[in-house]
Protein backbone atom coordinates (compact mmCIF):
# COMPACT_ATOMS: atom_id res chain seq x y z
CA UNK A 1 0.00 0.00 0.00
CA UNK A 2 1.37 3.48 -0.46
CA UNK A 3 2.74 5.49 1.67
CA UNK A 4 0.37 7.31 4.46
CA UNK A 5 1.34 11.05 6.13
CA UNK A 6 -0.83 12.64 8.39
CA UNK A 7 -1.34 15.90 9.72
CA UNK A 8 -4.20 17.02 12.80
CA UNK A 9 -4.27 20.61 13.17
CA UNK A 10 -3.38 22.02 16.58
CA UNK A 11 -6.24 21.84 19.43
CA UNK A 12 -8.34 19.18 17.33
CA UNK A 13 -10.35 16.92 18.80
CA UNK A 14 -8.56 13.13 18.84
CA UNK A 15 -11.44 11.27 17.78
CA UNK A 16 -12.02 13.16 14.59
CA UNK A 17 -10.27 11.78 12.02
CA UNK A 18 -6.62 12.57 11.01
CA UNK A 19 -6.30 14.85 7.38
CA UNK A 20 -4.19 12.13 5.12
CA UNK A 21 -2.62 11.87 2.02
CA UNK A 22 -1.83 8.94 -0.13
CA UNK A 23 -0.39 8.06 -3.05
CA UNK A 24 3.39 9.06 -4.55
CA UNK A 25 4.17 11.83 -2.41
CA UNK A 26 3.37 13.57 1.05
CA UNK A 27 2.03 16.64 -0.40
CA UNK A 28 -0.29 15.46 -3.36
CA UNK A 29 -2.95 17.43 -4.49
CA UNK A 30 -5.49 16.87 -4.33
CA UNK A 31 -32.13 -1.36 -1.04
CA UNK A 32 -36.37 -5.29 0.36
CA UNK A 33 -34.38 -6.90 3.12
CA UNK A 34 -34.24 -8.57 6.10
CA UNK A 35 -34.63 -6.92 9.20
CA UNK A 36 -31.00 -6.39 10.43
CA UNK A 37 -30.17 -7.67 14.14
CA UNK A 38 -30.01 -5.33 17.23
CA UNK A 39 -25.96 -5.81 17.67
CA UNK A 40 -23.89 -2.34 17.24
CA UNK A 41 -22.45 -3.08 13.47
CA UNK A 42 -19.48 -1.30 14.88
CA UNK A 43 -19.08 -4.44 17.76
CA UNK A 44 -20.27 -7.35 14.78
CA UNK A 45 -18.10 -10.16 14.21
CA UNK A 46 -17.87 -9.95 10.18
CA UNK A 47 -17.02 -14.08 9.93
CA UNK A 48 -20.36 -14.17 11.71
CA UNK A 49 -23.26 -15.87 8.98
CA UNK A 50 -25.69 -13.37 8.89
CA UNK A 51 -28.97 -12.31 7.17
CA UNK A 52 -28.34 -9.98 4.37
CA UNK A 53 -29.10 -6.24 4.71
CA UNK A 54 -30.09 -4.03 1.76
CA UNK A 55 -29.57 -2.57 -1.55
CA UNK A 56 -29.03 0.82 -2.61
CA UNK A 57 -32.20 2.40 -3.40
CA UNK A 58 -31.14 5.36 -5.93
CA UNK A 59 -28.99 4.31 -7.16
CA UNK A 60 -16.56 -4.09 -13.32
CA UNK A 61 -14.83 -6.41 -13.32
CA UNK A 62 -12.38 -7.33 -16.39
CA UNK A 63 -12.00 -10.39 -14.71
CA UNK A 64 -9.99 -11.81 -18.30
CA UNK A 65 -7.26 -9.25 -18.38
CA UNK A 66 -8.42 -6.96 -15.64
CA UNK A 67 -7.68 -4.07 -17.68
CA UNK A 68 -9.63 -0.65 -17.61
CA UNK A 69 -11.46 -0.92 -21.52
CA UNK A 70 -11.01 2.02 -23.88
CA UNK A 71 -14.75 3.47 -25.27
CA UNK A 72 -16.42 4.81 -22.36
CA UNK A 73 -18.97 7.49 -23.09
CA UNK A 74 -21.63 9.75 -21.49
CA UNK A 75 -24.39 7.51 -22.63
CA UNK A 76 -27.88 7.82 -23.75
CA UNK A 77 -29.04 11.49 -23.23
CA UNK A 78 -32.05 10.16 -21.70
CA UNK A 79 -30.35 8.50 -18.48
CA UNK A 80 -31.13 9.66 -15.34
CA UNK A 81 -34.35 11.28 -16.71
CA UNK A 82 -37.07 8.52 -17.84
CA UNK A 83 -38.98 8.00 -14.51
CA UNK A 84 -40.38 4.91 -14.55
CA UNK A 85 -44.32 3.57 -14.43
CA UNK A 86 -45.92 3.25 -10.76
CA UNK A 87 -48.54 1.77 -9.21
CA UNK A 88 -50.19 4.01 -7.58
CA UNK A 89 -49.07 3.68 -3.96
CA UNK A 90 -45.63 4.40 -5.94
CA UNK A 91 -44.37 0.78 -6.73
CA UNK A 92 -42.55 0.36 -9.75
CA UNK A 93 -44.05 -1.77 -11.99
CA UNK A 94 -42.45 -4.99 -12.58
CA UNK A 95 -40.66 -6.65 -14.37
CA UNK A 96 -38.59 -3.76 -16.25
CA UNK A 97 -36.22 -4.92 -18.84
CA UNK A 98 -32.90 -3.40 -19.53
CA UNK A 99 -32.31 -0.89 -22.45
CA UNK A 100 -30.20 -1.75 -25.45
CA UNK A 101 -28.16 0.96 -25.06
CA UNK A 102 -27.43 -0.22 -21.04
CA UNK A 103 -26.78 -4.31 -22.23
CA UNK A 104 -22.82 -3.44 -22.42
CA UNK A 105 -22.70 0.01 -19.92
CA UNK A 106 -19.48 1.60 -20.48
CA UNK A 107 -20.29 5.01 -19.38
CA UNK A 108 -18.15 7.81 -18.25
CA UNK A 109 -19.93 10.31 -15.83
CA UNK A 110 -18.73 13.64 -15.06
CA UNK A 111 -16.92 14.46 -11.85
CA UNK A 112 -16.34 17.64 -10.44
CA UNK A 113 -13.25 16.56 -9.06
CA UNK A 114 -9.79 16.96 -11.11
CA UNK A 115 -8.56 14.23 -12.56
CA UNK A 116 -5.28 12.62 -10.97
CA UNK A 117 -1.89 14.16 -12.12
CA UNK A 118 -0.55 10.56 -13.63
CA UNK A 119 -1.61 7.27 -13.34
CA UNK A 120 -0.57 6.30 -9.63
CA UNK A 121 -2.94 5.77 -7.05
CA UNK A 122 -3.92 8.31 -4.88
CA UNK A 123 -6.19 9.14 -2.16
CA UNK A 124 -6.81 11.88 0.79
CA UNK A 125 -8.30 10.92 3.98
CA UNK A 126 -10.15 14.54 5.90
CA UNK A 127 -12.59 15.19 8.20
CA UNK A 128 -16.37 16.01 7.42
CA UNK A 129 -16.36 20.01 6.46
CA UNK A 130 -19.68 21.99 6.41
CA UNK A 131 -19.81 21.98 2.64
CA UNK A 132 -19.37 18.22 2.56
CA UNK A 133 -21.62 17.53 4.90
CA UNK A 134 -24.76 20.23 3.59
CA UNK A 135 -24.27 18.39 0.14
CA UNK A 136 -24.82 14.61 1.70
CA UNK A 137 -27.89 12.52 3.12
CA UNK A 138 -26.56 13.49 6.88
CA UNK A 139 -29.20 15.17 9.42
CA UNK A 140 -30.04 15.16 13.07
CA UNK A 141 -31.14 11.34 13.67
CA UNK A 142 -28.96 9.68 11.93
CA UNK A 143 -26.92 7.05 13.77
CA UNK A 144 -23.44 8.41 13.24
CA UNK A 145 -22.41 12.08 13.78
CA UNK A 146 -20.73 14.16 11.27
CA UNK A 147 -17.62 13.35 13.20
CA UNK A 148 -17.85 10.27 13.41
CA UNK A 149 -17.31 10.41 9.40
CA UNK A 150 -14.51 10.47 7.17
CA UNK A 151 -14.37 12.21 3.47
CA UNK A 152 -12.37 10.28 0.74
CA UNK A 153 -10.92 11.19 -2.32
CA UNK A 154 -9.55 7.90 -4.60
CA UNK A 155 -8.49 7.40 -7.53
CA UNK A 156 -10.29 5.14 -9.67
CA UNK A 157 -10.52 4.23 -13.59
CA UNK A 158 -13.16 4.38 -15.61
CA UNK A 159 -14.53 2.96 -18.67
CA UNK A 160 -12.42 5.42 -20.88
CA UNK A 161 -9.57 3.75 -20.21
CA UNK A 162 -8.46 6.90 -17.93
CA UNK A 163 -7.57 7.12 -14.43
CA UNK A 164 -10.50 9.85 -12.50
CA UNK A 165 -11.19 10.94 -9.18
CA UNK A 166 -13.65 10.11 -6.71
CA UNK A 167 -15.05 10.98 -2.98
CA UNK A 168 -16.65 8.81 -0.92
CA UNK A 169 -18.44 9.28 2.94
CA UNK A 170 -16.95 6.29 5.10
CA UNK A 171 -16.96 5.77 9.07
CA UNK A 172 -13.77 6.85 10.18
CA UNK A 173 -13.22 4.38 11.81
CA UNK A 174 -12.44 2.03 8.59
CA UNK A 175 -11.57 4.77 6.15
CA UNK A 176 -7.74 3.78 5.99
CA UNK A 177 -9.47 0.08 4.89
CA UNK A 178 -11.53 1.49 2.40
CA UNK A 179 -8.64 3.21 1.02
CA UNK A 180 -6.69 0.28 0.83
CA UNK A 181 -9.66 -1.46 -1.75
CA UNK A 182 -9.90 0.93 -3.66
CA UNK A 183 -5.52 0.58 -3.93
CA UNK A 184 -6.85 -2.49 -5.50
CA UNK A 185 -8.98 -2.04 -7.85
CA UNK A 186 -7.03 0.96 -9.15
CA UNK A 187 -4.26 -1.56 -9.65
CA UNK A 188 -6.21 -4.31 -11.19
CA UNK A 189 -7.71 -1.44 -13.66
CA UNK A 190 -11.19 -2.24 -12.54
CA UNK A 191 -13.30 0.28 -14.27
CA UNK A 192 -16.10 2.25 -12.13
CA UNK A 193 -18.73 4.50 -13.66
CA UNK A 194 -19.56 7.12 -11.06
CA UNK A 195 -17.87 7.68 -7.64
CA UNK A 196 -19.40 11.04 -6.06
CA UNK A 197 -21.54 11.70 -2.50
CA UNK A 198 -25.33 10.77 -2.51
CA UNK A 199 -27.87 14.00 -2.18
CA UNK A 200 -30.97 13.76 0.45
CA UNK A 201 -33.01 15.04 -2.89
CA UNK A 202 -31.75 11.17 -4.28
CA UNK A 203 -33.93 9.20 -2.03
CA UNK A 204 -37.03 10.80 -2.64
CA UNK A 205 -36.55 11.35 -6.26
CA UNK A 206 -38.91 9.73 -9.10
CA UNK A 207 -37.20 6.25 -9.61
CA UNK A 208 -35.27 6.18 -13.03
CA UNK A 209 -33.82 2.81 -12.70
CA UNK A 210 -30.65 3.23 -14.43
CA UNK A 211 -28.23 4.44 -11.47
CA UNK A 212 -24.82 3.15 -11.54
CA UNK A 213 -23.09 5.41 -8.44
CA UNK A 214 -20.26 3.83 -6.33
CA UNK A 215 -21.00 4.97 -2.83
CA UNK A 216 -20.55 4.58 1.51
CA UNK A 217 -22.35 6.69 3.53
CA UNK A 218 -26.02 7.18 2.62
CA UNK A 219 -28.57 8.14 5.63
CA UNK A 220 -31.65 5.76 5.09
CA UNK A 221 -33.21 2.66 6.48
CA UNK A 222 -32.75 -1.01 5.13
CA UNK A 223 -35.29 -1.31 1.60
CA UNK A 224 -38.24 -1.92 3.10
CA UNK A 225 -37.56 -2.00 6.57
CA UNK A 226 -37.44 0.88 9.30
CA UNK A 227 -33.67 -0.17 11.21
CA UNK A 228 -30.75 1.58 9.73
CA UNK A 229 -28.80 0.30 6.78
CA UNK A 230 -25.23 -0.35 7.46
CA UNK A 231 -24.83 2.46 4.82
CA UNK A 232 -26.09 4.91 7.23
CA UNK A 233 -23.44 3.93 10.15
CA UNK A 234 -20.67 4.43 7.03
CA UNK A 235 -19.85 0.86 7.34
CA UNK A 236 -21.11 -0.11 3.98
CA UNK A 237 -20.00 0.38 -0.03
CA UNK A 238 -21.28 -0.50 -3.18
CA UNK A 239 -19.68 -0.92 -6.65
CA UNK A 240 -21.45 -0.53 -9.91
CA UNK A 241 -24.90 -1.10 -8.91
CA UNK A 242 -26.26 -1.73 -12.61
CA UNK A 243 -23.38 -3.79 -13.28
CA UNK A 244 -24.12 -5.66 -10.16
CA UNK A 245 -27.73 -5.68 -9.09
CA UNK A 246 -30.01 -6.38 -6.15
CA UNK A 247 -32.61 -9.04 -6.66
CA UNK A 248 -34.89 -10.48 -4.03
CA UNK A 249 -37.89 -12.20 -5.83
CA UNK A 250 -38.93 -9.83 -8.72
CA UNK A 251 -37.59 -6.43 -6.79
CA UNK A 252 -34.55 -5.56 -8.98
CA UNK A 253 -32.89 -3.28 -7.93
CA UNK A 254 -31.42 -0.99 -9.70
CA UNK A 255 -34.87 -1.27 -11.55
CA UNK A 256 -33.37 -1.65 -15.21
CA UNK A 257 -30.52 -3.53 -14.72
CA UNK A 258 -32.27 -7.12 -15.00
CA UNK A 259 -29.53 -7.89 -17.97
CA UNK A 260 -27.16 -8.34 -15.30
CA UNK A 261 -28.40 -10.97 -12.94
CA UNK A 262 -26.39 -12.72 -15.62
CA UNK A 263 -23.36 -13.27 -13.82
CA UNK A 264 -22.10 -15.37 -16.80
CA UNK A 265 -21.63 -12.20 -19.29
CA UNK A 266 -18.09 -11.10 -18.03
CA UNK A 267 -18.35 -7.94 -18.84
CA UNK A 268 -16.66 -4.87 -17.35
CA UNK A 269 -18.05 -3.38 -14.28
CA UNK A 270 -19.27 -7.15 -13.26
CA UNK A 271 -17.93 -8.72 -9.60
CA UNK A 272 -16.97 -12.27 -10.08
CA UNK A 273 -16.81 -14.57 -6.79
CA UNK A 274 -13.10 -14.86 -6.98
CA UNK A 275 -12.07 -11.29 -8.47
CA UNK A 276 -10.25 -8.58 -6.73
CA UNK A 277 -13.16 -7.12 -5.61
CA UNK A 278 -14.55 -9.46 -3.25
CA UNK A 279 -11.06 -10.67 -2.40
CA UNK A 280 -9.80 -6.56 -1.99
CA UNK A 281 -13.08 -6.70 0.30
CA UNK A 282 -11.99 -9.78 1.83
CA UNK A 283 -9.31 -9.23 3.14
CA UNK A 284 -10.15 -6.15 5.20
CA UNK A 285 -12.52 -8.75 6.81
CA UNK A 286 -15.83 -7.20 5.16
CA UNK A 287 -18.77 -9.54 3.33
CA UNK A 288 -20.38 -9.59 0.23
CA UNK A 289 -24.18 -9.24 -0.76
CA UNK A 290 -23.24 -11.75 -3.71
CA UNK A 291 -22.98 -14.48 -1.16
CA UNK A 292 -26.15 -14.43 0.95
CA UNK A 293 -28.66 -16.93 0.11
CA UNK A 294 -32.52 -15.68 0.61
CA UNK A 295 -31.42 -13.42 -2.45
CA UNK A 296 -28.57 -11.34 -3.95
CA UNK A 297 -26.48 -8.57 -3.97
CA UNK A 298 -24.24 -7.95 -6.35
CA UNK A 299 -22.58 -4.88 -5.45
CA UNK A 300 -22.87 -4.41 -1.59
CA UNK A 301 -20.29 -4.94 0.79
CA UNK A 302 -19.99 -4.08 4.49
CA UNK A 303 -18.05 -4.84 7.61
CA UNK A 304 -21.06 -6.93 9.77
CA UNK A 305 -21.76 -8.44 6.31
CA UNK A 306 -25.01 -7.12 6.15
Amino acid sequence: MAAVAASCTSGADEDRPLSVSIGPTATQTSLLATTETTSDPATSDPATTVPPEDADPVDGEPEAGGVAVAGGDAGPDWLGSRVLPTTPDGVVVVPQTTPTELLDRRITAPSALPAPPDDRFAATIDPVDAEILARSTWEPGCPVEPEDLAYLTVSFWGFDGRAHTGELLVNATVATDVVQVFERLHDARFPIEEMRIVAAAELTAPPTGDGNNTTGFVCRPVVGGTTFSQHAYGLAVDINPFHNPYRRGDLILPELSAHYLDRSLDLPGMIEPTGVVVEAFTEIGWGWGGNWQSLEDYHHFSRNGR
